[in-house]
């Protein structure tokens, strides 16, 4: 019986013939924590007794949540990381370097056919490069901090087959959004969420990292896409190591497949406050923003900022309307300088910050207040997320965020676009 990439990459690390339901161990091949986790699993390495790490060339600690941090509490805990980073001779990446999920592929902590594991659930973006990452807690870092190991359960596989061309007003985030609004939001718990077809094959590495750093909000286990050419040229320079790249075989075995049309996608929202309550832009275009989030580890990269520079390049946002852009990394803000994307962005009216999380994580930053409405290109938009439980917030693409910064409301991005 054929296997999947998922089930193969787990199968190599353990050394087993595995099938989906099967109890392995496997080794580590990179792990990572950031401020909100970092912390807590220094504490529970201490408590266990631990003296040295495992392999300090593996880990990677960042800090990012809360960059620069905003009280003298956070600021401690920044303090703990480094010097911890500095005890064991880990690599931290302190404030202004980026997103975690942005910096782990650019800094070469990610390879194909890898086991990776990361202290927040958005590890899984890793899957674009055909790794098998997947978040997990704190204390489970920290035991794989002291041992290099960890047990996981082989997940069953959804097979999401996408073809087609994109339409015109149309981006990644709004075919991951569509098979959110398909699976929901507990409709793949504890699966592998696989993607291909000729849509993802003509699709970027940026746009993948989007499909997968999103598959957690379907309660999948991780996400992956076939390693090609694309992957190969990003990670040039990058890291000395070559990788597995794996595919799955003709006659793996799914627990479901999902068929969609490219073609037939147009621009998405999720409303509040779930990340499955996805309406087409049509349904709710007119709803008054206050707020424009560009950024995030969803849609925080060079390609993202570029669509929406093709909106706001001799245009401004709505007078009463801020609209924040924050790179996912200090590579992306330098690329983005040297190609004149911030001054249009600048010269639009955009807030224009250092590489970090920003609000996406409601600890500083662009926090809404009461009654506010955000449309945000990140991937949650829980009650209370972005600061209070009486702000909205609406998930978009980068173009639809952009259209939306301009016209005050939520507009469809196609306006802009065509003609």
């Amino acid at each position: 019986m054929g296997k999947t990439i998922t089930e193969k990459i787990l199968g190599r690390a353990s050394g087993a013939d595995v099938t989906p339901g099967d109890l392995i161990v496997a080794p580590i091949d990179a792990c990572m924590a950031h401020d909100g986790t970092a912390p807590l699993a220094i504490r529970a390495f201490r408590e266990m007794g631990a003296k040295r790490v495992w392999d300090p060339n593996r880990i990677a600690l960042v800090i990012d949540h809360i960059a620069p941090s905003s009280s003298e509490g956070t600021s401690e805990l920044h303090i703990m990381m480094r010097q911890f980073a500095a005890e064991h001779g880990i690599r931290l990446f302190d404030v202004g370097e980026g997103i975690c999920h942005q910096i782990m592929p650019e800094k070469g902590y990610v390879l194909p056919g890898r086991v990776i594991v990361g202290a927040d659930s958005h590890t899984c973006t890793y899957g674009a490069f055909g790794a098998f990452s997947t978040g997990i807690g704190s204390t489970e870092l920290a035991a794989v901090m002291v041992s290099g190991k960890l047990w996981f359960r082989v997940p069953e596989t959804i097979k999401c087959v996408v073809n087609g061309r994109m339409p015109v007003g149309v981006t990644p985030k709004d075919v991951i959004l569509r098979i959110l609004g398909l699976i929901g939001a507990d409709g793949a718990t504890y699966k592998a969420i696989e993607f291909t077809g000729e849509t993802i094959a003509q699709m970027s590495v940026s746009g993948r990292m989007t499909l997968c750093n999103m598959v957690v909000e379907m309660g999948a286990k991780n996400g992956i896409v076939e390693p090609d050419e694309k992957v190969r040229q990003f990670l040039q320079g990058r890291t000395q190591a070559e990788g597995d790249y794996l595919r799955s075989d003709p006659d793996a075995v799914y627990c479901d497949i999902i068929q969609i049309s490219a073609e037939e996608l147009e621009p998405l929202v999720a409303c509040p406050s779930s990340v499955d309550n996805v309406r087409p832009i049509g349904e709710v275009e007119g709803i008054k923003v206050n707020q424009v989030f560009l950024g995030s580890c969803t849609n925080g990269r060079l390609e993202d900022l570029q669509e929406a520079a093709r909106i706001l390049r001799g245009r401004r946002v709505k007078e009463g309307v801020r609209m924040l852009v924050i790179p996912a990394s200090r590579e992306v803000y330098l690329e983005a300088m040297k190609t004149g994307l911030l001054q249009i962005l600048a010269e639009a009216g955009c807030s224009i910050y250092g590489p970090g999380c920003g609000p996406c994580p409601g600890g500083h930053l662009g926090v809404l207040g009461r009654g506010e409405v955000c449309a945000s290109t990140s991937n949650r938009n829980f009650v209370g997320r972005m600061g209070s439980k009486e702000a909205q917030i609406y998930l978009v693409s980068p173009l639809t965020a952009a259209a939306s910064a301009v016209t005050g409301e939520l507009t469809d991005p196609r306006r802009f676009l065509e003609g």
